[in-house]
């Protein structure tokens, strides 16, 4: 369970309504199964020891008396089980019937936890059976034992730092106001559920919804274990919809009517880093809870829990389309007002024929198009020097051209040149003078041209550049308004790709095709052999792998180590351990050696979860020490 992850099952057996033995039996099975597999909570449906569907037979002894038995074989048989197990069973209490949850750990029933609101309408009908749990915590006598008995109990382990796990049931989870509220707010970081919902058409989009919702909402893990195959189909049928998700997110579901037993690695770390995050959470009522231990051994976990590799790109096409439109309506609105704004007559663009500038030249025409202002205004500049090549030149003269801007050329070697001979500065020595040089100057020719024309300078840079510090300070670090700083590396050709197919013009995506298909590179250093001779990915490492460590850290907080250790499982077969952690320990110190960068930003709009605006996300100090983060690699 090394960086909080703990593996979770949702389990649906076959039973036989009525018939308490074999479903013990299955129980058993089913259990057993899912801890050869790893897990180490284990969540079965509601009433499973009878089956939900048994109706007027709850009212009979002989049912009530057989699921007692089947209790204790299920207890007696999992006591060498490492886990906290969930059973569902009819429990009689002062003379009541109670829908409950039995919670075992290692041969010990911790507690029963009674389902709190009874569905009493359309097919269901519980009130005829069963009477509502009480929340406050009292207690049952079972097999001579006072054993707690409520809804609000919690269940702790210290085997993970912050691992509280509560309990409800069904109907629960669709109540208007819910038990799961004011159990994650006393702090269960886990909910289960045990759960006998029946299938109707249009009803599984609408609990897969309120799964996430729920989860999302509560920012923790929430477990869903449905019954399924043996249920009485006199009236009804059930399709084992089993569901497990995490801050919003489906982990697992099985495909309905399988009965299959799902899997999921729930992150408690995770889930308290988006406690802490979220100010509006705030823990309360945990003095009116009763809290139980209960153990398991600290195991690493196997994860087989997947990590997306481009984390800021949908993997679904649809969604993948949906949100690149999202953000340059985003990029575009944001420029929209600041032009409102300032008055400006003009917006300035350094146009190299690369990507960024490219997308920072898209979205300004979008900007210029919702504010009915002429193209010919939008003055893109090119501004060819030392390491220049025809390629990139040609790509922007020819993109200013039929997005109908006006272009722009200064030829910038002359300027340089004498600017390397005030300094002293050899142009033979190619050093980081050499090449910083020729940034100040296209900013300062850019800068110069947005006062001579009443306009303002649109930034290029990307959120990747800002967090590796990959620009210029004062050079193309700096702009009046940074439209991409919210975007990362990954997502910028998206962007790009998604102009193209959906702008209609055929000339246009031929030339947005090839400027996808040129190196990433700043252009600093002479070419060679007329191409691209500084490719940025050479050294500064993949973006691929940046924009990975930069989510997963900011994001979510992960320490290094839990960073390398998803990375390894992510990139396995693309990158080998030991490049891995030699890009992960340059995206560190860069990261840390280069806030001053990003405390001193022009403004430019945030577009998704992580920004490094140290107006907003990122209030972080410039001389901050990495000791900490680089001792985590170190040990590696």
């Amino acid at each position: 369970m090394k960086h909080g992850f703990i593996k979770t099952a949702a389990v649906s057996p076959v039973i036989k309504v009525a018939d308490t033995e074999y479903n013990a039996d299955r129980i058993i099975e089913s259990v057993a199964d899912a801890h050869k597999n790893g897990a180490k909570i284990i969540v079965l449906p509601e009433l499973c020891l009878t089956g939900y569907t048994c109706h007027d037979l709850f009212l009979q002894d002989t049912l009530l008396q057989g699921a007692i038995s089947g209790l204790i074989k299920i207890l007696r048989e999992t006591a060498d089980i490492d886990a906290l197990i969930f059973v569902g069973l009819p429990l009689e209490k002062d003379q009541k019937l109670y829908n409950v949850a039995a919670v075992l750990n290692k041969g010990q029933i911790l507690a029963f936890i009674p389902k709190q609101n009874l569905p009493n309408y359309a097919e269901f009908y519980e009130h005829r059976h069963f009477a509502a749990g009480n929340q406050k915590a009292e207690t049952v006598l079972f097999q001579n034992k006072e054993i707690p008995f409520g809804t609000d109990i919690l269940f702790n382990s210290d085997a993970i730092l912050g691992l509280c796990v509560a309990c409800e049931v069904c109907e629960d989870l669709w109540a208007p106001d819910p038990p799961n509220t004011r159990h994650a707010l006393a702090g269960a970081s886990i909910i289960v559920n045990l759960s006998a919902s029946n299938e109707t058409v249009g009803k599984e989009d609408y609990r897969r919804l309120l799964l996430k919702a729920t989860s999302g909402r509560l920012l923790a893990g929430y477990i869903y274990a449905s019954a399924g195959e043996g249920e009485s189909t006199q009236d009804i049928v059930f399709g084992s919809h089993n569901m497990i998700a995490e801050n919003g997110s489906l982990l697992a579901e099985a495909e309905r009517f399988t009965g299959e037993t799902i899997y999921a690695d729930l992150d408690i770390k995770r889930i308290r880093g988006e406690r802490r995050r979220n100010t509006t959470f705030q823990t309360k009522g945990k003095e009116s809870y009763l809290v139980i231990p209960f153990t398991i051994m600290n195991e690493e976990t196997a994860l087989k829990r997947e990590f997306d590799r481009t984390p800021f790109v949908p993997a679904d096409l649809y969604k993948k389309e949906q949100r690149c439109e999202d953000i340059l309506k985003i990029q575009a609105f944001g420029l929209k007002k600041r032009l409102d704004h300032t008055q400006s007559k003009t917006a300035i663009i350094g146009l190299s024929g690369g990507l960024d500038s490219t997308l920072a030249l898209l979205v300004t025409v979008r900007a210029f198009e919702l504010s009915s202002m002429p193209k010919e205004q939008i003055i893109a500049v090119t501004m060819p020097c030392f390491g220049t090549t025809d390629r990139t030149y040609q790509n922007a003269c020819r993109l200013a051209g039929i997005l109908g801007t006006t272009l722009m050329e200064i030829d910038l070697k002359r300027s340089v040149l004498q600017h390397f001979k005030d300094i002293g500065h050899d142009e033979n020595i190619h050093d980081v003078t050499y090449e910083n040089g020729q940034a100040r100057e296209r900013t300062q020719v850019l800068m110069d041209l947005a006062n001579k024309t009443g306009g303002m300078v649109i930034g290029t840079g990307d959120m990747s550049e800002l967090a590796l510090g990959w620009a210029t300070y004062n050079g193309d670090h700096m702009s009046m308004y940074g439209v991409n700083c919210g975007v990362p590396k990954t997502l910028v050709r998206h962007l790009v790709r998604h102009f193209a197919d959906t702008y209609g013009n055929k000339e246009l995506t031929e030339i947005l095709a090839d400027v996808l298909d040129t190196p990433v590179s700043p252009e600093l250093l002479p070419p060679s052999d007329g191409t691209i001779s500084q490719i940025t990915e050479d050294l500064v490492g993949p973006y691929e792998l940046h924009d990975f460590f930069l989510y997963y850290m900011l994001r979510f907080g992960y320490e290094p180590d839990k960073i390398y250790r998803i990375a390894v499982q992510t990139f396995s077969g693309i990158y080998d351990q030991a490049e891995l952690l030699k890009w992960l320990k340059v995206f560190y110190r860069r990261f840390f050696t280069q806030q001053f960068k990003r405390s001193c930003l022009p403004d430019g709009p945030k577009v998704g979860s992580v920004a490094v605006s140290p107006r907003g996300d990122l209030r972080m100090p410039s001389d901050a020490c990495m000791t900490l983060w680089m001792e985590k690699l170190e040990e590696l």
